[in-house]
């Protein structure tokens, strides 16, 4: 009797403290990277929070139960085991909020947009009361939708239904983390920012990634599904004509992040999917950005799948899906001192596309590539890229400086074509 109370009292709160949920095949929770699985197994691997005691394992199956088992980013040894859907942007009482919750008194997007129309305003970055507005809620938004991950931290859903939607789930200055069996679904920002300058032309900025890496170490994301799912960007309208973003990236991996395994997850429905390091003025991030992409599928992306700089990228046994009719700019971006090792990759496109379409350089040097799929045909991007080369970029070179030692099993593109189509994502763990 006391422990059925116990539960109930626990269920009340929204932080379950019991194992196993009904349709959860095995327990997951425990489970460690293996000692050859990329670079976050290097250097004494990645355990997450696999040495919880008991009082730190929760099953959560909302909002304030999950904010309440990350216990603000603690180093704190836990596992926290996401139950059904969990909506982020929700009150202390578990209701729904809405931009026009968050909006600070003053604020309206007319009000924006007439405040900083280029025709009138200009070329100069937004200030006055308007941007203050507009920054003093979405710091209330964020204040809600951005969940801090603290260091020694395994995150699972539970079963094949586990999502957590609207949130930012950001691992900064943390290391040893591992989020797995969990999709991820629409970080949208209720108030971007216009940027006058960038691109030329302006454009929306936008603040929240389904998953954040910055300063993290040692951290594997597996069997994840991350999505605009429910928002699309390509359904909101144009201002100052531009597309009124409101997705960053689904995951992007900066600041000096080092040692990072992405395994077996799809990243779907959405522009700009992964970053790996974020300026070409970050010189400290030299001699970090160490990550591993292996068997991921990348579906209708438009592009940065991923875009690196600086870091040792290696990328096998991935699939990338351009639908018919879908928007697409390139897959693998070659920045400033990148060194990507891609190998063993299939990439499936409609007739608009070309193979030289899927490599594009912003200053890079080098690429190596080898064992490329395009369409069922064998293909060498780093030549089609070098002969396609409009003259705006150099000739990328073969010799990235670096070859891949740890990584388990490379199949052929065709294998991990066919395996990854049925196994990656969310729910999908064997």
């Amino acid at each position: 009797m006391r422990l059925r109370q116990t539960a109930v009292a626990a269920a009340l709160l929204g932080v379950l403290c019991v194992p196993a949920h009904a349709d959860d095949a095995r327990d997951i929770s425990r489970d460690v990277l293996a000692p050859d699985d990329g670079w976050a197994a290097a250097e004494g691997g990645t355990t997450g929070g696999a040495a919880a005691d008991d009082a730190h394992v929760h099953t959560v199956t909302d909002r304030a139960g999950l904010v309440r088992a990350l216990d603000a980013g603690s180093d704190t040894p836990k596992i926290i085991k996401v139950a059904g859907t969990i909506d982020a942007d929700t009150d202390d009482s578990g209701h729904h909020l809405d931009c026009a919750d968050h909006a600070a008194d003053g604020y309206g997007l007319k009000k924006y947009l007439a405040a900083y129309d280029p025709r009138t305003w200009g070329s100069a970055r937004p200030s006055g009361p308007q941007e203050e507005a507009r920054q003093a809620s979405a710091a209330r938004q964020a204040e809600r939708v951005v969940l801090p991950v603290g260091s020694n931290t395994t995150i699972v859903g539970l079963g094949s239904k586990a999502v957590l939607k609207g949130g930012d789930l950001q691992i900064k200055d943390a290391g040893n983390v591992i989020v797995r069996n969990l999709e991820l679904r629409d970080a949208y920002d209720c108030f971007p920012v216009w940027q006058p300058n960038t691109g030329g032309l302006g454009d929306w900025k936008t603040a929240y990634d389904t998953l954040s890496l910055t300063g993290a170490t040692h951290v594997w994301i597996d069997h994840v599904t991350a999505s605009d799912k429910g928002h699309p960007d390509a359904a909101e309208p144009s201002y100052f004509a531009r597309n009124y973003l409101r997705h960053d990236g689904l995951m992007d991996i900066t600041g000096g992040s080092d040692l990072v395994t992405v395994s077996w997850s799809r990243f779907t429905d959405h522009d700009k999917a992964m970053l790996i390091g974020n300026s070409d003025s970050a010189t400290g991030d030299r001699g970090r950005l160490r990550v591993t992409l292996h068997h991921n599928q990348f579906e209708s992306v438009v592009q940065r799948a991923p875009r690196v700089r600086f870091g040792q990228v290696h990328v096998y046994d991935n699939r990338y899906v351009v639908p018919e009719g879908a928007e697409y700019r390139y897959s693998l971006g070659v920045s400033t001192e990148s060194a990507i090792y891609a190998e063993n990759n299939a990439f499936h496109t409609p007739s608009h596309v070309e193979a030289a379409d899927l490599v594009k350089s912003w200053n890079g040097s080098a690429l190596h590539q080898s064992g490329t799929l395009f369409n069922g045909y064998p293909v060498d991007l780093l030549a089609l890229h070098n002969a396609y080369n409009s003259g705006s970029e150099r000739d990328l070179t073969a010799d990235v400086g670096w070859t891949p030692t740890l990584h388990g099993k490379i199949d052929s593109a065709a294998v991990a074509d066919r395996e990854v189509a049925g196994g990656a994502g969310a729910g999908r763990i064997p």
